[in-house]
């Protein structure tokens, strides 16, 4: 095998890191979901099993069964266990426990979990030595013709258990399957829940409210002040209300198309107080509409997406349906609230701005007390033509400009030049006979 003595199966430091790393956050998987997470630039998962099987000889790793797709299942010892706080740089208090036995029979929700945070993190693959030509690699090994993924494998935490007020000796929990922490990317935290669709949608349902019963649990900061007991876990969400939660329903083979929409429909009305938030009315805008917004301080934000959309389209995709929104959208615009009270503080400034304008613009078309009118100046009217020569058609004034100083008076029948022709030329015996002022 070219192995040493003490690693028999020849695996590198690298690559038994690598198994560390993913077995101290999945808790149980197979060798090829170790691949897939942590180095899928590698040819095949050969050098995972065998990293499997040197840690084995060491006492870290233990396969105790098989997944039901044959594949060999792997989980860590309590040895393992702090070998694989050490690489994740994780306090041992944080990891959790070791699965022991789920891989008895065939680990089905842990499958589950597993291929989620596998769609969801998409880890680039690095380049190998030798450097195999891109044509020989597969599309999942290309890293380039597959979508984005979010975060890396030191940014999830599984089966992490969140503690609820109890009377009794026994603490009552409510069990996250993942956590994502990747404010990098934009996302602070988010909790994920994988559905195998195996359990009633009654039951998924009443988990959330488990889930709002932590949230709000109140704690005293060093300065005396109540702040939730979540944000001494997780980072603020930067949103307004609790932690997000997305849940991933996996329908197998089993569970058909139209079966998935009636469960997540079912699981959508079951949950409305949940994640609808309280309207509040604050009065009409500017168009006499009335307006308001949804408070969602004591709100839990509810994603729905399936495992094949993951897996297809990358969580940076339109995969995700938020509770109330109506419609597949991004990460971002899922989480984001467009109807909350910030909303409603921009609309009203803008309603404001218009409001002010409207005010000024009447103040200045309304005439101001004592002030006097503008003068408009006179309009004189235009003098109408004057009649034409009934002779020539010429203006009986005459051409402008013109003056006529031995022209015969005005007649308001001929113009100058013709009353001058009419004054010397001797009147016929017709024109005498009808001139009404013969000339003597």
């Amino acid at each position: 095998m070219g192995g040493s003595k003490a690693y028999p199966y020849g695996s590198t430091g690298a690559v038994r890191a690598h198994v560390l790393a993913a077995l101290g956050v999945l808790k149980v998987a197979s060798a090829d979901q170790i691949h897939r997470l942590m180095c899928p630039g590698h040819k095949d998962n050969k050098a995972i099993r065998n990293a499997c099987l040197d840690l084995a000889r060491h006492g870290l790793t233990v396969s105790e069964g098989s997944a039901r797709d044959g594949n060999k299942l792997w989980g860590l010892t309590p040895l393992g266990l702090e070998a694989a706080a050490e690489v994740l740089s994780r306090p041992l208090s944080e990891m959790g426990g070791t699965a022991r036995g789920a891989a008895r029979s065939g680990a089905p929700h842990s499958m589950a979990v597993n291929e989620t945070i596998i769609a969801i993190t998409r880890t680039p693959p690095e380049p190998t030595r030798p450097v195999r030509p891109a044509a020989a690699l597969l599309p999942s090994q290309a890293g380039i013709s597959g979508p984005a993924g979010i975060g890396t494998v030191a940014s999830w935490a599984t089966e992490v258990a969140h503690n609820l007020p109890s009377s009794g000796r026994n603490r009552s929990t409510v069990q996250a399957d993942a956590v994502l922490l990747a404010p990098e990317a934009g996302v602070p935290v988010l909790l994920v829940e994988v559905d195998n669709c195996t359990e009633t949608a009654e039951r998924l349902a009443a988990k959330f409210d488990r889930y709002r019963g932590f949230f709000r649990l109140k704690a005293k900061d060093s300065q005396g002040r109540e702040i939730p007991v979540w944000r001494t876990l997780y980072p603020p969400s930067a949103r307004e209300g609790h932690p997000p939660i997305a849940v991933v329903f996996n329908p197998g083979v089993r569970t058909g198309e139209q079966a998935l929409k009636n469960r997540m429909n079912r699981v959508l009305d079951l949950t409305r107080d949940i994640w609808d938030g309280r309207y509040e009315r604050m009065g009409t805008l500017l168009n006499n509409r009335p307006d308001g917004y949804r408070d969602y301080s004591d709100a839990i934000p509810l994603i729905f997406t399936t495992l094949p959309r993951l897996q297809e389209h990358g969580p940076l995709g339109q995969v995700w349906w938020r509770c109330g929104h109506r419609q597949w959208e991004t990460l971002t615009d899922a989480l984001a609230n467009p109807d909350d009270v910030d909303a409603w503080h921009r609309r009203d400034e803008e309603d404001r701005r218009r409001r002010a304008q409207q005010d000024q613009d009447r103040r200045e078309q309304r005439p101001q007390w004592g002030a006097t009118a503008p003068q408009q100046p006179e309009t004189i009217p235009a003098a109408p033509p004057p009649a034409p020569c009934e002779d020539c058609g010429q203006p009986i004034t005459g051409a402008p400009g013109i003056r006529y100083s031995d022209a015969p008076p005005e007649d308001g029948r001929h113009c100058p030049d013709c009353r001058s022709d009419l004054a010397h030329q001797p009147p016929g015996l017709i024109k005498a006979l009808f001139t009404r002022n013969p000339s003597p």
